[in-house]
Order: structure tokens, then sequence, then C-alpha cells
């Protein structure tokens, strides 16, 4: 066997310890699944055996769960496809319920089975342990104990819909599944699915303890008259069944399929024994992972992320570069929340502004971050003192020596930002990065302030910065690679995931975010209600509407870039009613958008929206009242395809290469429906190029060429090739 190791004592008891080699974290692979068959046959004929404990040689943990990336390679299938369509549907169930299968054959194998979880037990993990007749986890609040498929679009389907229901009741964990949370261990031992829990490096023992006394190697739903306690014909079951569509139904919009299963998979299965409900959970796993959703969820929200969060587009050839030192210029909000994620991952940090007052003030926003998580327990005050250590608010420019990276996060001026970096450059090291934060403003024209523009990047942070987990890298004309692979190192160091794109106003992510407030603009001058146009938005995934959006933006601010646009563009602004109706808003009637109390919305004094503004009826003649279905399914692909066309005119311009950085850019930047796997994947999964350019020429017909399909996109179409056939890693290696 090639991942577990097992050794029988005097006493019979079998400790089996995991540990797949070469990988930080167990995982369940298809090896591993090969090896638990070979472990279970010898369990059930060794005589030798009398019971069984599974241990972990991880110092990470027991379990983290399948392997998404071997999953997302090679399909649920895998393998050769069988002849006939019936033979194809057995083949794949086949497959799919082979760790069913085997789990199964460890809980009727006739002999007592623990687990000792000395850390997290994840997903197919924990059901690996589920699957055991005793768990004892270690005492550590840290350890994470939990099911999150949901998260990526998936359903528990190694026995976690059945067995966790019959451990702990229906709701608690219909509560857990759907939201993919994972609990502690006193808090697992008190829902009922962990049975003891021990200190830490004790847990081996409990379990063998447990196995010395008189074991019970027959699980609960084995006894005969066994009863789930609160299934759907109980007077609580039913209310939780009624009750739980409901939920679900506001909470996803019925974008999500996995939620939609994993309530019908808890309420088959509950009724009926647990072998038939095995096989009822392996039928809806197999259904949940066929559709785009879950294609796209875990192609971009696992396997993309943790290889980008690895550096997966890091030029090669470069060495880590190691970042000690980084100085922030500008103590505003960015700079502010720039230097508190630099010191909260170890690295000295340097906050400077005009003046000592101002410095101090963007430390102070640290010292309110660490404050509220030591009052609530996320840190001890020594290591929030730690951190705030690490920055050094100042107006001294001389204290950048030594700094390996300066990130420049003054206001949106280019004539100031070039003066601070002639300033900041005076001090800096030659083989050191300055990283301008800007969300607009082109890079190759900042870099001619500086003396050395193969060292010059953008460095895009969104805001809040603490809660962002993106930051966008923007090449200008000059920037070297090894300038890139030394920003991606920055990022990474930070704990956030980094995309490259080329330099172009507006680069990447501003450029294509801006078309869903627009997108909202246009159906508001079609006089559609604002009431639809703000509810189709979120309900087709987004996280607001894009009247909101507009105003968490500021009206002002979009009123300026689109003057700017024009200017450069050479057109005149005033003869779009577009921009009539935002002149109109802003400069007439004083709404400048949620940081001025009203916009398109009216505020309360907490800043949150109270209704929509019914003075924009003076500009507009609200025609559509009304929502049926086939307008709702209207306004959804042109909010979603408006936004994917201009992600496709980013790649047909060359601003970004890899449809990695542009699905989870598109996901972390402005929220873009996360059940599609952002918008490349919206477009390749839900539609294929060639369906989605004919839709697109039918949208442009009706509503206006920008949703015309580009050159890029029909060529691609005429060969039925995807974004991620033509654009991915393997086509890049290819050439």
């Amino acid at each position: 066997m090639e991942n577990f190791k097992i050794d029988v004592d005097s006493d019979g008891i079998a400790l089996i310890t995991f540990d797949v080699p070469g990988r930080s974290m167990n995982t369940i692979t298809a090896s591993v699944i090969k090896d638990i068959y070979e472990i279970v046959g010898r369990i059930k004929s060794d005589d030798a055996i009398k019971g069984v404990v599974f241990t972990s040689g991880k110092a990470s943990g027991f379990c983290a769960g399948a392997d998404l990336g071997e999953m997302n390679e090679r399909g649920v299938g895998g393998g050769g496809e069988p002849k006939s369509e019936d033979e194809k549907l057995k083949a794949n169930f086949e497959r799919g319920f082979g760790l069913n299968r085997v789990y199964r054959d460890l809980e009727t194998c006739g002999k007592p089975v623990a687990f000792a979880l000395e850390g997290l037990a994840l997903g197919g993990g924990l059901e690996f342990a589920l699957a055991g007749h005793y768990r004892v986890a270690a005492d550590n609040p840290k350890i994470k104990l939990g099911l999150p498929e949901a998260k990526v679009g998936l359903l528990p389907g190694a026995g976690g819909t059945q067995r966790l229901p019959r451990l702990i009741g229906v709701q608690n964990a219909a509560m857990m599944i759907l939201q993919g949370a994972d609990k502690s261990p006193q808090e697992a031992k008190g829902l009922g699915f962990i049975n003891e829990v021990a200190p830490a490096g004790q847990t081996v023992e409990a379990c063998k303890t447990w196995l010395k006394g008189k074991p019970n190697h027959v699980a609960p739903w084995d006894v005969k008259g066994y009863k789930v306690k609160d299934g759907p014909f109980t007077p609580g079951g039913a209310m939780a069944s009624v009750g739980g569509n409901a939920m679900v139904s506001k909470q996803t919009n019925l974008n999500y399929p996995a939620q939609r299963n994993i309530l019908s998979c808890i309420y088959e299965g509950v009724q009926v024994p647990i072998d038939a409900a095995l096989r009822i959970e392996s039928r809806y796993f197999l259904k949940t992972a066929a559709t785009p959703q879950a294609k796209g969820m875990v192609r971009s929200l696992f396997v993309n992320m943790q290889a980008l969060g690895k550096g997966g587009n890091r030029p090669e050839g470069y060495p880590t570069y190691e970042i000690k030192k980084v100085a922030v210029l500008g103590a505003g909000l960015m700079g502010a929340g720039i230097a508190y994620v630099q010191a909260k991952a170890g690295i000295e940090t340097v906050l400077l502004d005009v003046s000592q007052e101002s410095a101090e003030k963007g430390k102070a926003y640290s010292q309110r971050i660490v404050d509220k998580d030591v009052s609530r327990g996320k840190i001890t005050k020594e290591k929030g003192d730690e951190i705030l250590a690490r920055i050094t608010p100042s107006t001294d420019y001389s204290l950048i020596k030594g700094s390996d990276l300066v990130v420049e996060a003054v206001f949106e001026s280019p004539a100031l930002k070039a003066e601070v970096t002639k300033k900041a450059e005076a001090f800096l090291g030659d083989t050191a990065v300055f990283g301008t934060n800007t969300s607009t403003l082109p890079i190759t024209g900042l870099a001619e302030a500086s003396v050395r523009p193969k060292n010059f990047i953008g460095i895009h942070f969104f805001s809040p910065v603490e809660r962002m987990g993106l930051v966008e890298l923007i090449m200008g004309k000059e920037t070297s690679a090894e300038t890139q692979a030394k920003a991606i190192d920055y990022v990474i160091k930070i704990r956030k995931t980094p995309i490259t794109v080329n330099d172009f106003r507006g680069f990447y992510t501003s450029r294509c975010f801006g078309t869903y407030p627009a997108e909202g603009v246009e159906m508001l001058m079609e006089g559609i209600a604002p009431a639809i146009i703000e509810n189709v938005g979120r309900q087709c995934g987004m996280p607001m509407g894009p009247l909101e959006v507009s105003d968490s933006v500021g009206l002002d601010t979009a009123l300026k870039i689109g003057k700017t646009n024009a200017e450069l563009t050479q057109q005149d602004y005033k003869k779009d009613p577009r921009a009539n109706l935002l002149s109109w808003i802003v400069e007439d009637k004083g709404r400048v958008g949620r940081k001025g109390g009203k916009g398109y919305y009216e505020y309360g004094d907490d800043g949150k929206p109270t209704r929509i503004w019914p003075g924009i009826s003076e500009r507009i003649e609200v025609k559509v009242k009304e929502c049926p279905p086939a307008l709702k399914q209207e306004l959804t692909k042109r909010f979603l395809f408006r936004q994917c066309i201009e992600v496709a005119r980013c790649f047909e311009e060359g601003v970004i290469t890899d449809p990695r950085d542009a699905d989870v850019g598109s996901i972390l930047a402005w929220g873009f429906a996360p059940y599609s796997g952002g918008c490349i994947s919206y477009i390749d999964l839900f539609w294929g190029t060639k369906k989605f350019v004919e839709e697109a020429d039918r949208l442009a017909d009706a509503y206006g060429d920008r949703f015309r399909p580009n050159k890029l996109l029909r060529d691609m179409a005429a060969k039925n090739e995807s974004f991620y056939e033509r654009f991915g890693a393997k086509a890049k290696q290819a050439a």
C-alpha cells in the first residue's frame, strides 16, 4: 500500500496510519480509495485484528477531503467511455459509488473501528471517520471538522448527507452541510458526531482504551427499529423541510444546484434504510458534479485559487524574493489598510504621509482592527502589539532605505504620484520594486517619473484591503519579468491572490466591472422600474444591484471618469443621454452616492440604503412595472453577457492572457456570479462559445452593439473552442 501503514499490537489492535507520500496534507485520491479497499479486506480476513484505530501521519491533520485537483483533471467519471448510454450511466454510478461502498464495507466489517483525529477532518476525510464506530478529537479549538463541499458547488458524496443527520438530527446536519460550516471538537461533541475529546497527543490512546472495553461495532442505523428522530414526517422535521426549502430559495436565488440537491438528498435518504440512502446520495452527487456550476466553482474557487495563491503565473527562473521591509506612501484608507496586512504578515512597514498626524492616523486604522480582534478572542494582546510594533508612521522618506519594495498609495493624481515616486526612489535600492496602487491610471505613463521603469509595476489593491483577497498586478511597457515575479512573491507573502494583467486604461477589473452598473443605467433609461433592475441584479448572482453599486463607487467619481474618458476619446460627453442623467443627479440634485447619504438610493444614519430615490421619476418615465419570468431571464442575460463580452475584448487586446486570472479576478474583484466560476467559465461551461456568440448577436440586434461579439469570440465559435483550451496552461505549454 502506498498511502497507509498498518501496525498490529499484542492486543490485536491495528493502528492504521494515513500518510500520503509527498503531500503536506492527506487527501482522498484514486490511489487512496484503492488502498482503503485493500485495508477493509484485510480487517475482515485477518483474525489477528480485533479492532482498528485510524490516525494520521501528518501534523497538518487527518484528511482534507477529496483531491479536487485530481477530480477537476479527470472528471467524476474518468476512464474510457462505455459504448451505450445505459453502460455509461451504470459505469459512472459505479465509480461515483465507490467511496460510499468501501466506507460502508468498513462500517459493517464486524470489528470495532475508531478514528483518532489530532487535526482537521473535512469533506471526505470526515465522512471516512463517520463510517467508523467511535471518534476521538484532540482538544484544540482550532481543529476544523466539517463538510465544506457546498462551498465549491458540490455535495458530500461519501455518506455525509446520510450519516450526519442520523447522528445529530436532520435540522442540525442540514444547516451544517448547506453552509459548508465547520465545527471545533467541543462543538462537534456537543452536537454528537464526535464521541470524545482528549488532550492533544492522546487521541490514539483514548481510541485504544475504548477498544479494550466493550466497544459497540454496530452503527445505530443498523439496529433493528432505528428511526431518525426528526425525519420529515415528525412535527419538527416537517416544519424544517418546508422552511429549509424556503430558506435555500431565498439565500441562493436558485442559482446553486448543490444546495437544492443537498436538501433532496437528506429528505429522501432519511426515509429509507442506510444502504438505499447511500445510493440516493451517490446519484445526487453525480448529478450535482455534472452541473456547470460545480465544474466552474471547483475549477475557479479551488483549483485556480490554489494555483494562483502558490504563484501559478509567476515567471520561471527567478529565486524567491525575500520581503522583510516595505514602505507605504500615503496613509489614507488604502495605504493604512496595506500597512496593516503587511504588518500582520510579519513585514516591517514604514507608513509615510505629508504630516506626522496623518501618518499616525493611518496607523490608528490598524490599532482599531487589532483592538477588535483582541476583544473577540481572534488574537492575543501580545500578538496584536507585535503587529502594531511593525508599523512606523513618519514623514521622513529616508526611512525607505533598506526597503525591498515601495507601495505608493497616494491620490489618483499623475502629478502627485510622479512627485512621490521621485522622492522615494532617491532612497530605494537598485533591486527593490516600486509598486503604484491605482485603479485606472496607465502604468506606463506613471513609470515615466521613474529612473528604473523595469522595476516599476502596478499593484492594485481593493477596498477594504484587509477583507478583499485579490491584488491585480499591472505590467507596464518596460516592467521586467523579474519585477513581476517579485511582486507576486509580495502578494503571496501578505496572503492574497495575485492576478497579472497588461497596461490599459481601467486595466482588467475596473474596466469590466464598470459594465455592470452601466447596463443597469441602460435599463433605467429604457423605463424599467429601478426595483426590478436591482432585484434582478442581485438574483442573477451579483452581490448588489447595479444602481447600489454606482452609489457605492460614487456618482461624482463616475461622472469625473466619464468626462475624462470622453476627453481622451474626443467625444462630446453632453450628447450622451446617460451622461446627462448622471450630470443632473450629481450637479443639479447634489446626490453623489452612499458617501453623501443620497444617490440612486436614500440612506439612513447607519449608511444602509432605505429606499430607491423617488425623485428619479422626474427624469425617467417608468414603463415596465412588472417582471414576468421571461423578462427576468432576459435582464439576467444582459447583465452577465455585458460583463463577459468586455472580458473577451480584454483577451483580444492582450489586457489579460490567462483564463484563471480572468475567472478568479471577476469573482474576487467585483463579485461576478460566483456560482458560474467566473466570466470565462460562464462562457465556456454554461454556453460554449458557439451558442454564446449566437445569443450575444441576438442581444446586440435587440439592444445595441455593446453586446456584439468581437473577432476573437467569432473565431473561437467557428472552431467550437473554449477559452481554457485556447489560453489555458496546457495551450501555453504546447506553444
